[in-house]
């Protein structure tokens, strides 16, 4: 299966958010690929601490664009994240949904672990998402015709037992949206999806945002796509664009039959 992944440079200009997502997925589709991931917070991105005007529900007119081009392209996406209202919460939840080639709701999935961290004044400084957004509870994989796909956002990538409970039911494909920031991409972005991947002997999808959104934030980049044995498929620089890459889900049965890693675990 093709499976792409969509890196942007979103800011709080919602429209033309919007605007860069749909080309990016229309791009994708002329490619070849039947899988799409855009990146963590793609409609609107600003600093963890701020308000996120535009929060709506999974049934609001964001995902309803893109359940619009998934069925007329026919093809599955990752809608990555976005600012979700939570019923009867101040703050939001930071919300990834899996939109089927009908365009329905097959998953959704609220970040689990909050980015509240002090990099220092020069490592980016302080971050504090849980001022602002709610934690999620529940590990979400997704049954498709092509197997599970398990769903994540950004800072759950360091927590490497909640990648172990989706490979437990089922996963074949590990997503990642994220905004990881410059100071921590550089060094732990890579190693750590291609650790999640041999771990799990899954593909692991990472779409990334990159670049400056404002004079207070910007991130890494190098949206990644990595195959069961950690080999990287396909990789992005510190630009908006889209990478491909055609992912072998015989080759994944036959990894993981040869290396039974997964039926060897003792907890």
């Amino acid at each position: 299966m093709r499976v792409a992944v969509v890196q942007l440079c979103s800011t709080d200009d919602l429209a033309a958010n919007l605007r860069a997502a749909e080309h990016g997925v229309r791009q994708a589709a002329l490619a070849g690929a039947r899988f799409v991931a855009l990146p963590e917070m793609w409609p609107y991105l600003r600093r963890e601490g701020g308000a996120y005007p535009h929060a709506q529900s999974v049934d609001g007119e964001i995902l309803g664009r893109v359940r619009a081009w998934a069925r007329e392209l026919e093809l599955r996406i990752l809608a990555g994240s976005i600012a979700e209202r939570a019923a009867g919460e101040e703050r939001i939840y930071n919300t990834s949904a899996l939109i089927s080639p009908r365009g329905e709701i097959e998953a959704v999935y609220r970040k689990i672990h909050l980015f509240d961290v002090e990099l220092g004044a020069d490592g980016g400084g302080s971050f504090r998402e849980s001022a602002r957004v709610a934690p999620g509870k529940e590990v979400v994989v997704a049954g498709t015709e092509h197997g599970g796909v398990g769903l994540s956002i950004c800072y759950d990538l360091r927590f490497p037992e909640l990648y172990r409970a989706m490979s437990a039911r089922g996963a074949s494909f590990l997503c990642v949206p994220s905004a990881f920031t410059p100071h921590t991409g550089k060094d732990h972005w890579e190693v750590l999806l291609r650790a999640r991947a041999i771990e799990n002997l899954a593909f692991v999808v990472a779409p990334a945002q990159c670049g400056r959104h404002s004079p207070e934030r910007a991130s890494h980049g190098r949206s990644l796509i990595v195959d069961p044995w950690g080999l990287v498929l396909a990789q992005l620089g510190d630009r908006p664009g889209v990478a491909v890459a055609d992912c072998d889900l015989e080759e994944q049965a036959r990894m993981r039959r040869r290396l039974p890693s997964l039926e060897h675990r003792r907890l």
